[in-house]
Formats: C-alpha cells, sequence, structure tokens
C-alpha cells in the first residue's frame, strides 16, 4: 500500500549525531556537504515503499512543532522509525520546551511524512 498527499505515513523520528558530522566539524554548516547531510532522512526500505518513492525522492515531515523538508534513503532502521542527523531542517520539527534539561526533546517525535512531486520540495 502506498500513501497519498491525503494519506500521510506516521513514523517515529529519532534525531541523532552521526559520526560523519564530527569528522565535518571543519567544514562548516553552510557547506553543501553538511547541508546535504542533515537533510537526508533515513527510513527502513518497508517504510520508503509504503510512501511510493524511491531513495533520493523527497517528502515533506510534519510534526506537531514545526515541519521539513528532506531527501530520502534507505538504511538500517527499525520499521516504523526514521533517523535524520541533527541540523537546521530536524530542529524545526522540535518543541522549545527543555524541561529542565537546557536541549529540546527530541528524541522519539510523531511525525508524518507525505512524499512530494519531484519538482517540488527544494531544500530548506
Amino acid at each position: 500500500m502506498t500513501c497519498t498527499a491525503r494519506e500521510p505515513l506516521r513514523l517515529i523520528l529519532i534525531p541523532g549525531r552521526t559520526t560523519r558530522q564530527g569528522q565535518q566539524v571543519n567544514v562548516g554548516k553552510d557547506h553543501p556537504d553538511y547541508r546535504a547531510m542533515v537533510e537526508t532522512l533515513t527510513l527502513h526500505a518497508a517504510d520508503l515503499a509504503r510512501l511510493g518513492i524511491a531513495p533520493g525522492g523527497r517528502v515533506r515531515v510534519r510534526s506537531a512543532y514545526g515541519e521539513a523538508i528532506f531527501r530520502c534513503q534507505a538504511g538500517n532502521v527499525p520499521e516504523g522509525l526514521a533517523f535524520v542527523p541533527y541540523g537546521p531542517p530536524s530542529s524545526r520539527l522540535m518543541g522549545t520546551t527543555t524541561e529542565g534539561t537546557g536541549m529540546p526533546l527530541s528524541k522519539g517525535i510523531e511525525v508524518d511524512l507525505e512524499p512530494l512531486p519531484a519538482e517540488e520540495g527544494t531544500t530548506t
């Protein structure tokens, strides 16, 4: 079964740091390589199939706090979960309360994924 724009796929988003981010700390956040990294969402292959998109396709991801657009890739994540490296796009999906920790809650965010046509969804 594939999703339509009227029928987004609900998943749990797990943002986090990657070793690649650490290796590229000197490249800078404005570098195209960094932007490509933080604008890539990793999904289980079955979730990509449910969305009806191939790796490299784009999705709009919405949470209760905001939305962002990502390019998708298949990867080693459990079905029903999505992983994205921390960065400006993932920050748009997090709330602002910190519960006294100094950092907004960023794990286990319910999100809806909507496939975008190829001509939509420039990276933000």
